[in-house]
């Protein structure tokens, strides 16, 4: 008789395989503002987020009870005056939508639909620029050279997303590999499927390392064969 195989004991939602969201200090999103105004903030405190390689900055605004967390630019500090609207400075750590920077500025958590809060360039070390702007959309260059096409009305922060050389540092052994990956929610280490026994893996058993069959499986596949490549468009080298 068999044994539960990974990625079935995934699926029962045990400590061993949820969130770690209790670890986590606020989510980070750019404030809701009114059409016109300009809302002016202080930052209070830096944090360190588990799994989240750029520091935190707790901003607390005019007129608000409750502080805002937002990603921390490179050289921010405690005390420092943050805005965020149309008519804010052209500062690090402030933030505008695309059509009232100016092109060429450096720029992070960028947003894809106006009011989405910011999903693009959030790790520490990186940044976007503004390429060009007209009144239809802006074209903004990601630290991977894709340009994309984004709505001028789209909010961004400037600056730097502060951390940077973060990934430099060697791990040096695999218990600080351990520590790194338990607050990113995902399992370490990971064991190729070829390289187990039939009986814990699709792809396991056999005289070679190989997993003996096609390694495309449905999106419906059931759990315990829904391993390899799911729902693949294609499969092997580009050329």
């Amino acid at each position: 008789m068999g044994r539960r195989i990974l990625v079935q004991r995934k699926g029962r939602g045990t400590d061993q395989w949820q969130s770690p969201g209790h670890k986590k200090i606020a989510p980070v999103r750019h404030p809701k503002w009114a059409p016109g105004k300009t809302y002016v903030g202080r930052i209070t405190a830096l944090y360190h987020e588990p799994g989240r390689g750029a520091p935190l900055a707790e901003v607390q605004f005019e007129g608000e009870n409750k502080p805002h967390y937002m990603i921390a630019p490179e050289g921010a500090y405690v005390g420092q005056v943050i805005e965020c609207g149309e008519d804010a400075a052209l500062a690090s750590g402030n933030t505008l939508m695309l059509q009232h920077i100016p092109e060429g500025t450096p720029i992070y958590n960028i947003e894809i639909k106006p009011g989405d809060g910011g999903k693009l360039v959030r790790s520490s070390g990186l940044a976007g620029t503004l390429v060009s702007i007209d009144a239809t959309k802006a074209i903004v260059r990601l630290p991977s050279r894709q340009q994309k096409a984004l709505s001028p009305r789209c909010r961004a922060t400037i600056g730097i997303v502060a951390g940077g050389g973060r990934p430099e540092k060697p791990f040096l052994k695999a218990g600080a590999v351990f520590h790194h990956v338990r607050g990113r929610a995902r399992k370490w280490p990971v064991v190729r499927g070829a390289a187990m026994n039939a009986c814990s893996h699709p792809h396991g058993g056999g005289a070679h390392q190989s997993p003996g069959r096609p390694t495309t499986v449905s999106r419906h596949a059931p759990p315990g064969r829904k391993v390899g490549s799911i729902a693949a468009r294609r499969t092997g080298r580009r050329r």
